[in-house]
């Protein structure tokens, strides 16, 4: 089958390597037809790393992705041959102290797609996924809807631990696709004022389209004064969904006395430091977010109702021919894009 090799620092090559087999019982083949570019593939591309994940070349990065059932193992119920599937990029092992308190998300053997050292990712033909990765979607859904809702349970995971309550007012700051999706289910929600920063005024544009209260550029203008002067109480809850450190700053400056800042963005830099009396005094609670748990069933369930439509944020479509192309277009925020896909022919 072929596979996209990541080489080296933006460089890629095209290889045929051997089609990946079923060895467990509870394992699924999957013929791959679409795959999402996401920031943390942007990272390995234009640096090798995040963090102390580091690249051990060549490598098959990806982690977004939806397809079609071609073989299931022995065991498996939940999906059979033919169907279309969503694919959650996370493999924990069930039974670590994390996976029975039901935080798969941090199980002390998590593998996931696309990760060096963990599993080889799914910019490929084909890839063998466990059955509990692997989510049944509709007829009418299409692959690029499915592998959006991949993105899209990470907000609804991160909207979960904000913990709002109705009426109350949030920011985000940062519009790329994971702040979008936030903002797509505060939409579905009860709640008051949302505020949307990003240094990306076509980003802005892209959020305007869901109605917040405010949108602001925080390279152009005091994003934290403006919105004090909209809501002087301050926020509720502060989702950061950029990686920026000066976002981190800007969220805490943001938040009322008893506040949540949500950090879902993931920095570049492998430390950030805190104003740590404003945190004390103002009582915040950080909250950090590692990917999503149990939420992917609900993303495809809001996608399948008609509650969200992404359809949007789908700006381009690339063949694995064209793959540099698409990784250039991302990594360089070129041509207003929000979401890229591989289509897999």
């Amino acid at each position: 089958m072929r596979s996209v090799l990541l080489t080296g620092i933006k460089k890629f090559e095209i290889k045929n390597i051997p089609l990946p087999e079923i060895k467990e019982e509870n394992e699924v083949l999957i013929r791959i037809k679409t795959v999402g570019i996401c920031g943390s593939d942007i990272h390995y591309y234009t640096a090798g790393r995040i963090g102390s994940q580091v690249v051990d070349y060549p490598f098959t990065i990806g982690h977004e992705a939806a397809g079609i059932v071609e073989k299931v193992g022995k065991s498996v119920t939940k999906v059979k041959e033919g169907q279309r599937v969503a694919i959650d990029p996370a493999v924990s092992c069930g039974v670590c102290d994390q996976c029975k308190a039901g935080r798969e998300n941090t199980c002390r053997k998590l593998l996931f797609l696309g990760c060096p050292k963990q599993l080889s990712g799914c910019l490929c033909e084909y890839i063998v996924m466990k059955e509990n990765s692997c989510f049944p979607i509709s007829d009418s859904m299409t692959y690029e809807q499915a592998t959006l809702s991949e993105p899209l349970a990470i907000g609804v995971y991160a909207v979960e631990r904000g913990m709002l309550k109705d009426k109350m007012n949030a920011a985000i700051l940062g519009a790329g696709p994971i702040g979008m999706s936030v903002l797509l289910v505060l939409r579905t929600m009860n709640i008051g004022n949302v505020y949307v920063t990003d240094k990306l005024n076509y980003r802005l544009g892209f959020s305007k389209k869901l109605n917040p209260a405010w949108v602001g550029n925080p390279d152009q203008m005091d994003v934290v004064q403006e919105i004090s002067d909209h809501d002087p109480l301050l926020m509720d809850v502060v989702f950061e969904c950029s990686g920026d450190p000066n976002a981190i700053k800007q969220g805490i400056e943001l938040l009322k006395p008893g506040g949540n800042l949500v950090i879902v963005g993931i920095p570049e830099v492998d430390e950030i430091s805190f104003p740590i009396h404003e945190l004390r005094r103002k009582e915040i609670t950080i909250i950090n977010v590692r990917r999503q748990a149990h939420c992917t069933q609900k993303a495809i369930d809001l996608l399948q109702s008609g509650k969200i439509n992404m359809d949007f944020m789908a700006t381009h479509s690339f063949t694995m021919n064209e793959i540099e192309k698409a990784f250039e277009l991302v990594s360089g925020y070129k041509d207003n894009v929000m979401k890229a896909f591989i289509i897999i022919e």
